[in-house]
């Protein structure tokens, strides 16, 4: 009768597993380790996104995830390997509820009493960039990498932007 050979090892301590067994202790099996992408690697896209009609926080989770670049399958948080995003028409930003009235931003001068209040609709009218940008910035890690992630977000009020000769691809977003 002909003995049929598999490739599993049995563990006895017969002389002529011995052999084998001593092997497979003595070998060094390499891991492949963990992908770390290296800056060389990196390439920004340039995203277009038109705010006409879209809710402020949802859009601002979307923006900040494309920012980090947690869509891509390199994502490292270590990293800067997010895309460049172009956002046209955020005079057009809407809010869910009363926070078109109840919505408040600070800003202080650093002396004091210079405590200064605006509401969302004051905002819009005077700075509507900013509301985005304070909406992501806090979406954002905090330091050095988040300061350097949110300058790639470039905010256009009306729907022109002078980044057209990056060629940004239109992401739609509901």
């Amino acid at each position: 009768m002909e003995e049929i050979k598999t490739n599993t090892v049995h563990l006895d301590n017969s002389a002529s597993n011995k052999q084998k067994n001593h092997f497979l202790s003595t070998t060094r099996f390499t891991s492949t380790g963990t992908y770390s992408p290296k800056l060389n690697h990196l390439n920004n896209d340039w995203l277009l996104v038109d705010a006409d009609g879209l809710v402020l926080g949802r859009l601002a989770s979307k923006i900040a995830h494309i920012l980090r670049g947690k869509h891509k399958p390199t994502f490292s948080p270590h990293l800067d390997n997010g895309d460049y995003v172009v956002v046209t028409n955020v005079e057009k930003l809407i809010v869910t509820g009363n926070k078109t009235l109840q919505k408040i931003y600070y800003r202080h001068t650093g002396y004091p009493g210079g405590i200064y209040s605006r509401t969302f609709n004051e905002m819009l009218d005077k700075h509507p960039e900013k509301i985005l940008i304070n909406a992501v910035k806090g979406m954002l890690p905090k330091g050095p990498l988040g300061f350097a992630m949110l300058k790639k977000l470039k905010v256009c009020v009306g729907p022109t932007n002078p980044h057209s000769a990056q060629q940004p691809k239109q992401l739609v977003l509901k």
